[in-house]
């Protein structure tokens, strides 16, 4: 699962941490919420979520998250990696072209787009047991699949 660099950021997120490591491209759900406001609250946590029924997309990952020994190599920044358990980028808001596409789903510019398990997207919610999808509509395909398996999506989660 991967981002393309062709990507317009209109609004991001970056008030929530992530606990595991993750690939960027897909939906991050809440885990753990926080209380209040703070913007440092360690307990406002996001992941990949295996079990979609209920969930609230918060997210796309604009970042990978790795788990490495920062006492033997730096932190790479041109890569756009953050260290587990430190905050994370979200896009809420804009374009992207990924592949963290449910597989064997046949996209088509217009179809609508869900999050389904593990920050997986799809153009039909008949994925998951539990069709209140309202929550999981976070946007729309703009192309179909390409011959790699990227597809150009607006995301806008509110």
């Amino acid at each position: 699962m991967t981002l393309k660099g062709d990507r317009r950021v209109i609004d991001e997120d970056n008030s929530y941490f992530s606990n595991a490591v993750q690939t960027r491209g897909g939906v991050a759900s809440i885990v753990t919420v926080g209380s209040g406001a703070a913007m440092d609250d360690a307990n406002a946590v996001v992941d990949y979520v295996a079990d979609p029924s209920g969930i609230t997309p918060v997210g796309l990952y604009l970042q990978d998250v790795v788990n490495k020994d920062l006492t033997q190599t730096p932190q790479n920044h041109y890569k756009q990696e953050r260290q587990v358990g430190r905050k994370i980028q979200l896009l809420t808001k804009g374009t992207v072209v990924t592949d963290t596409i449910y597989p064997g789903q046949t996209i088509a510019a217009g179809d609508i787009c869900y999050v389904v398990h593990s920050g997986y997207l799809s153009n039909t919610d008949s994925i998951v047991t539990d069709h209140s999808a309202s929550n999981r509509k976070i946007g729309k395909f703009d192309s179909s699949k390409d011959e790699n398996g990227f597809a150009k999506v607006s995301i806008n989660i509110p």
